[in-house]
């Protein structure tokens, strides 16, 4: 889900001005807020993640880096331990939240994909970022 802002904390996410598809024109802060669900087998091995942001073509979105632009590209690992107690087979969930600085899009579709990758299993989330309102000036009548 994409933000405003988001946490992660004791195993619940808190979402501010959370749920949008639309942003801009000025670039502003975001976050993404996400809940992984582990199968059960899958617990208690680390798993890595990556969260990278593509424009419509499917393209990495090019940053400004220290040195160079860069993709825009979070990675991450991931390791959820099976609880003492739980029922065998109860999938476990492990709650995400990134918060982004504003950053320099041109309008277009846009959309983040995080792919745990050992397990291939990719989601998105698709945004708009919009174009600046037309501003026209009508001159002041001649005199």
């Amino acid at each position: 889900m994409l933000a405003d802002s988001a946490q992660a904390v004791a195993g619940k996410l808190y979402v501010l001005g959370g749920g949008w598809s639309m942003t801009g024109p000025a670039p502003t802060p975001s976050a993404l807020a996400i809940k992984f669900e582990v199968p059960w087998e899958a617990a208690n091995r680390k798993h890595k993640v990556r969260i990278e942001l593509l424009d419509s073509d499917g393209q990495p979105v090019l940053v400004p880096g220290p040195e160079s632009p860069q993709p825009m590209l979070i990675q991450a690992d991931l390791e959820v331990g099976r609880p003492t107690g739980l029922s065998p087979g109860t999938p476990l969930d492990s709650p995400f939240a990134i918060n982004i600085g504003p950053l320099p899009l041109n309008p277009g579709r846009y959309e983040w994909r995080c792919t745990v990758v050992d397990a291939n299993v990719s989601q998105s989330c698709a945004f708009t970022f919009r174009e600046p309102p037309i501003t026209v000036r009508i001159p002041p009548p001649q005199q």
